[in-house]
């Protein structure tokens, strides 16, 4: 079903943007068509930078005050999302473009997806490979084998038909 949706909207809202245009020139002409079109991009531009801005003084707040700011980061990708719909020509996507640049119907539309979509709150480097994203609870210890090596326990060993090795197997009693 999702497979057969794809192509349709790939194929249908191209069509659908031109029958818009094909109306919207007979309503209002040729000139004042092409110039909401590029007023619509003005408009996506100007909205991108002035809501995109206070997102990214919310998320600045809330990762301050130590707080995952998931909800900005949302809000932030979905008006970067309307922007370039208003920004691509056509009138169907500006109508949605325009739509998500109201907060309350970015909240609707995020509870509305948002259940399946997870978003990650923590990263840890010291993930091994049974825990590729660091869920292990923190208060609990590794189950990984660590191994701890003394300065005894290795040893380097260079090619010397390499032209890396510059003499690295040496000790530093040797180096005269």
């Amino acid at each position: 079903m999702r497979l057969f949706l794809f192509p349709l909207l790939l194929l249908g809202l191209p069509l659908a943007e031109i029958a818009g245009f094909v109306m919207v020139g007979r309503w209002l002409g040729v000139w004042p068509t092409l110039g909401l079109v590029i007023l619509s991009g003005l408009v996506g531009a100007t909205l991108l930078r002035v809501q995109g801005l206070g997102v990214l003084r919310q998320i600045q707040t809330e990762g301050r005050e130590g707080r995952v700011p998931a909800e900005a980061i949302i809000h932030g990708a979905l008006i970067v999302f309307a922007a370039i719909l208003l920004i691509l020509p056509g009138f169907l996507t500006d109508i949605f473009g325009l739509l998500l640049f109201i907060p309350p119907v970015r909240t609707l539309l995020w509870g509305l997806i948002g259940q399946k979509v997870v978003v990650r709150t923590g990263y840890s480097a010291s993930a091994g490979p049974a825990d590729p994203f660091g869920d292990r609870p923190r208060n609990r210890p590794s189950s990984d084998r660590t191994l701890d090596l003394g300065s005894e326990d290795y040893h380097r060993k260079s090619n010397p038909s390499s032209h890396w090795s510059n003499g690295l197997d040496r000790k530093p009693d040797d180096r005269g």
